[in-house]
């Protein structure tokens, strides 16, 4: 979840105690939730999120930089070297990922109706962002996004959340939606409509007999 300020962030990394493995698990992370972002920043006009992208393309920078001392650090043989280098491999795809997310928000500069085919090219995409709002008749407000399995239960993947002023990027399986939450979501027109539904409070989100079973 990254709604911390920078600082705080690389902190939550422990890029001190972090393997290799470790940081490029998160570099891998961030650059597929900054592809989301930029997207989304294009797509609802915010300069919010556009920030949101610039910073996390920072904190990729750090990661990047962290994860090429420990691979040198840990290398003490040739067999080390050809295993971390396969990883740096990864990790530098991770980096030109987020460098490209980086790239779309740039966008941002141009005027709106400079570029209209942006429009085009995402409502064209099998996958789409999109937003709503959890009205206070859903039975999704007060519980957490992993006890709902929101992303198994209706494909559509909760990439941010804004609550008031505040924004909650990437949030975790613990966070517990509130009522008035505006949900920014990723996934098909189908899956969208069905979320939508449960969002709304047109539809009970469904409960499973091992589910009555904790209730009880």
């Amino acid at each position: 979840m990254y709604d911390l300020g920078r600082e705080q962030r690389l902190d939550k990394y422990d890029l001190a105690h972090a393997t290799v493995r470790e940081i490029l698990t998160e570099m891998k992370d961030i650059s597929e939730i900054m592809v989301d972002l930029a997207y989304a920043s294009i797509m609802f006009d915010s300069e919010e999120i556009a920030e949101e992208v610039k910073n996390l393309e920072e904190d990729m920078e750090e990661l990047s930089k962290n994860i090429r001392i420990k691979a040198m650090l840990s290398a003490r043989t040739h067999k080390d070297a050809t295993k971390l280098s396969s990883l740096l491999e990864v990790a530098a795809a991770s980096r030109r990922i987020s460098n490209a997310a980086g790239d779309i928000v740039k966008l941002m500069e141009c005027e709106v109706d400079k570029r209209p085919f942006l429009t085009f090219i995402l409502r064209e995409a099998e996958e789409k962002i999109k937003r709503l709002v959890l009205a206070d008749v859903s039975d999704m407000v007060g519980r957490q996004i992993g006890d709902l399995g929101v992303e198994s239960e209706t494909g559509m993947r909760i990439i941010a959340i804004k609550r008031g002023k505040r924004w909650i990027y990437d949030p975790e399986e613990e966070t517990k939606l509130k009522a008035g939450d505006t949900l920014i979501v990723r996934g098909t027109d189908d899956g969208y409509d069905i979320l939508r539904s449960f969002a709304n409070g047109d539809e009970k989100w469904p409960v499973y007999p091992d589910e009555e079973e904790e209730e009880d």
